[in-house]
């Protein structure tokens, strides 16, 4: 079975500049920076703009401005790093679907402030849950899943277009969004068990921090006029954004 989201029936009033300059940052850093590495310059670049927990712990028994500095830095640095083209497309298309709309509901300022403080409580989520790990955290999931969660309180009955193949079965269907993002959470929440076996892999407890911290921030960040639990503008599909 695979599904696919590609779209939604949410427009916005305003062009998500913020959004979108989120997007180009991850790309231009994947494509101008990370894509012309050889394979071991690649482990070079994770280790050194990746998150590592154990490297971002010991600044609290090696106290200098400078580890501080440089360890804090990896924070924002890995949340524009990615492992792999498949895994930045990913990021960049839940990116793209939902964070347009919460960027006009936030505000331009706050959207980019949520955006980046959803990353940063991810990051310390991942680092509590393996205090000792030596891998290199990279990606934008984190942050992106606080969007995911910020939708989600925002829109949860907005219509999400899903691509579904099912052994024979191929086509698009609508689906609320509450159901489309729910199953996301749900699967985030079955795979932490055993991402906490393994020794690498998907950051589940990075996915799961920056969710609460999206669910947490999303009511105190918005903007006064703008309500939880709407339904989304409908429109039709054949007019793609």
């Amino acid at each position: 079975m695979f599904l696919f989201p590609y779209q939604d029936d949410n427009p916005t009033r305003s062009f998500p500049w913020v959004n979108w300059m989120l997007i180009g940052g991850n790309l231009w850093v994947f494509f101008a920076w990370q894509l012309p590495l050889e394979p071991d310059e690649k482990q070079v670049f994770f280790s050194s703009f990746g998150f590592i927990p154990s490297m971002f712990f010991s600044q609290l028994s090696n106290f200098s401005l400078e580890t501080i500095a440089w360890e804090w830095s990896t924070v924002l640095t890995s949340m524009f790093s990615h492992g792999g083209i498949f895994h930045l497309l990913g990021n960049m298309l839940f990116l793209y679907l939902y964070g347009d709309n919460v960027e006009e509901a936030m505000g331009k300022l706050w959207y980019f402030l949520f955006y980046l403080s959803c990353g940063l409580l991810a990051a310390f989520a991942q680092a509590l849950s393996s205090p000792d790990s030596t891998i290199p955290m990279v990606g934008a999931s984190g942050a992106i899943s606080g969007v995911i969660a910020s939708y989600l309180l925002l829109y949860p009955r907005a219509r999400i277009r899903v691509f579904y193949w099912i052994i024979i079965l191929v086509g698009t269907v609508q689906v609320p969004a509450f159901l489309v993002l729910g199953w996301w959470f749900v699967q985030q929440i079955l795979a932490f068990p055993e991402s906490m076996k393994a020794a690498s892999g998907v950051a589940v407890a990075a996915h799961l921090g920056g969710f609460a911290a999206g669910i947490v921030l999303t009511p105190l960040i918005k903007k006064k006029g703008v309500k939880l639990f709407q339904s989304g503008y409908s429109r039709p599909f054949a007019r793609n954004r």
